[in-house]
């Protein structure tokens, strides 16, 4: 059941089939926002929304291959940023940063599907180099026999890929440098999330695919953006597509997957 009832709500998150209880009520908004016994809470509170634009600044990051995933992957980024903000240990709480730039592992392979990975859809182990120089990156996907290489769950007649490459920053606290204003900002400013995608041609899902090579490359004028700050997402994806209108072949939703590939 969803709804509310007695004061109590009951709802459900997207990637999960258990319902949530919750009951109504708490302290005011306004309590929360002056009161002294609060003051830990609204520290934890401002960590939270560093926490809310590195999740954001990975979402845009990853291009067209986001919308491949099946579950509600931000609070799962959402959480790893407060696990990273756990490592700054120069800041008190309430100004810790998000220092993805020394942890980029914890992003490598990282699975945007629960139901069917990436790696159980197709069973072949693309070739990828990226050059953080010239922000460009090749991914080389090896011959596909489908019959054996492709998971077709729906039994679907076409499926195509994608490659994503983003730019995602180190999150960290600011100050207007007179205390007036503070807050969470990305180190890269407005490029915090650039991102340019390839999708390749649709293919059959009953055919030998000759060996495909996929090239993307970030505009040279971000090039100069890049600092110690800046780590660069590859990610890659693949969908299923059908016969739809006027016979143009279109995607199926909910049938794809995609992963992250690797943080340079």
């Amino acid at each position: 059941m969803t709804g509310s009832i007695k004061g109590m709500s009951f709802y459900t998150n997207a990637g999960s089939d258990k319902v949530i209880m919750r009951t109504k009520g708490g302290p005011s908004a306004r309590k929360v926002k002056v009161g002294k016994e609060f003051e830990t809470l609204r520290k934890h509170q401002a960590e939270w929304d560093g926490c809310v634009k590195f999740s954001r600044g990975i979402r845009f990051a990853l291009g067209e291959t986001y919308r491949l995933a099946d579950y509600n992957v931000s609070p799962v980024w959402c959480g790893m940023a407060k696990n990273l903000m756990k490592q700054d240990t120069e800041h008190s709480v309430g100004e810790r940063s998000v220092v993805l730039s020394l942890y980029r592992q914890v992003l490598q392979n990282f699975s945007l599907n629960r139901n069917y990975p990436f790696n159980s859809v197709l069973r072949i182990t693309p070739r990828f180099d990226i050059s953080k120089q010239t922000l460009q990156a090749t991914v080389t996907i090896p011959q596909i026999n489908t019959e054996m290489d492709l998971l077709n769950i729906q039994k679907l007649p076409y499926f195509r890929v994608m490659i994503s490459l983003g730019m995602v920053s180190d999150i960290v606290y600011t100050t207007d440098g007179q205390g007036n204003t503070a807050e969470y900002e990305p180190a890269l400013g407005g490029y915090n999330g650039c991102n340019i995608s390839n999708i390749s041609d649709w293919f059959s899902t009953n055919d030998l695919i000759d060996e495909q090579t996929m090239t993307v490359k970030l505009d040279d004028s971000l090039i100069e953006q890049m600092t110690a700050d800046t780590t660069v997402l590859l990610s890659i994806g693949m969908e299923f597509g059908n016969v739809g209108l006027a016979g143009l072949i279109t995607p199926v939703k909910r049938a794809g997957c995609g992963k992250i590939l690797d943080s340079e």
